[in-house]
């Protein structure tokens, strides 16, 4: 499990208000250097800015709200901002910001604040409002929760999107005071290297690391199939005492359950039929509030840390799509594989690089204030995934397929 646990106190870090530095740093491109060393991130396209443009420049509170599917996205956003001419706040997970004091203030400077995933941070919620309301700054807020390491999937939204939202027009109708919108934003990141040159030292290490022998004439394809069926055995050994019998897809669904079953169970009262980071969020703000306040005995600290591993490993497996590589194959959905294989394995990928990424807006959402309880869905979270989703599937064509190089 990656280090996202502090075990103190949480304090709301703010956003930094002043306009000079982020500019300077932004017109600088002072984030590029982070993108190409710690991402392999190294050129990038913008498309239908100008939609964000208008919509600033016609008085309206903006609301971004892109896909996750790498780190590197909150990052790569200072592009869109540079070719807008904006600054933007954003949400980040607390945990982020104790990870040295230069990326701290750095995060701050670009409009980052902290967000405490563990519990309920109205100041996080209010300054989303606030932002948008008063017309601020766009505000930046990624609906998966979570970076979810698979470009062309898209994940559950949470509605705390729609929420948040709401709010921000409720709280201009008041004052009359012009639109709330939101513009889905889709991040695609393209392959620009030479496949198997990146991808051969990375996946032979896992295989060597499984002990697996090379398979004279196996493509890519097959061996990241045995890798992934390797890997869910191993968990199946250790959760189950045995390998389970079944398709992957069942295999994958029935883990997934043998762990979060019991831990919402024993913390909520019920099983959670929302999406996997929904439901672990739920369990989390029960579990990790006690230890960051020290207020549970060794012993306890270290069951809860097992659940909180146990909820990791859950939405680990859940981001593996079984069929990511049989339905189209690219470059890229390749290397997204074999990255979180790398991942899950020592809990660091490894970079590849160069990556090329396409940040395109989409047309704005017009916000109502009010929600049609006889509904069983959240219109906005519906239609903010219904535009990803479309802007996703079509972007992947422009992905390079994989032919058996």
């Amino acid at each position: 499990m990656q280090e996202i646990f502090f075990e103190r106190p949480y304090e709301f870090i703010p956003p930094y208000r002043g306009k000079f530095l982020p500019r300077l740093l932004r017109n600088m491109e002072m984030f590029r250097p982070h993108l190409r060393k710690h991402e392999g991130v190294e050129s990038y396209e913008i498309r239908n800015a100008d939609r964000l443009n208008k919509s600033v420049d016609d008085g309206c509170g903006v609301l971004l709200t892109p896909n996750h599917p790498r780190t590197a996205d909150p990052v790569a956003l200072g592009w869109l901002a540079k070719q807008t001419n904006l600054l933007f706040y954003g949400m980040a997970s607390a945990h982020l910001f104790h990870r040295g004091w230069l990326q701290s203030k750095l995060m701050q400077i670009m409009g980052a604040y902290s967000v405490y995933r563990e519990g309920t941070d109205r100041q996080a919620i209010n300054v989303a409002i606030d932002a948008m309301a008063t017309t601020e700054r766009p505000m930046v807020i990624f609906g998966e929760g979570t970076a979810t390491g698979s470009n062309d999937k898209l994940t559950e939204l949470m509605d705390g999107l729609s929420f948040i939202a709401r709010a921000a027009a409720k709280k201009r109708e008041k004052t009359d005071q012009g639109k709330i919108v939101i513009h889905p934003v889709t991040f695609k990141y393209i392959f620009k290297g030479d496949l198997v040159a990146t991808a051969e030292p990375i996946l032979s290490d896992i295989e060597d690391r499984l002990t697996f022998r090379r398979l004279p004439g196996a493509s890519l394809l097959d061996r990241i199939d045995r890798v992934g069926h390797a890997l869910l055995s191993l968990k199946e050994l250790e959760y189950f005492g045995e390998v389970r019998t079944g398709s992957y897809v069942e295999r994958q669904k029935h883990l997934v359950e043998h762990l979060m079953r019991p831990i919402e169970e024993e913390w909520l009262g019920k099983v959670q039929t929302d999406g996997i980071v929904m439901r672990v969020k739920d369990v989390r703000m029960r579990i990790f509030p006690d230890i960051a306040h020290g207020k549970v005995d060794a012993e306890e600290k270290k069951r809860r840390y097992r659940q909180l591993e146990d909820t990791y490993l859950a939405q680990q497996v859940t981001f593996h799509h079984p069929n990511y590589l049989t339905e189209e194959p690219t470059w890229e959905r390749i290397l997204e594989t074999i990255r979180r294989f790398d991942e899950d394995l020592t809990d660091h990928a490894r970079v590849m690089r160069p990556w090329h990424v396409i940040i395109d807006v989409g047309e704005p959402i017009e916000v109502s204030s009010k929600r049609d309880k006889s509904l069983d869905h959240d219109p906005i979270t519906r239609e903010i995934q219904t535009v990803l989703n479309t802007r996703l599937t079509e972007l992947s064509r422009e992905g390079t397929p994989y032919r058996g190089e």
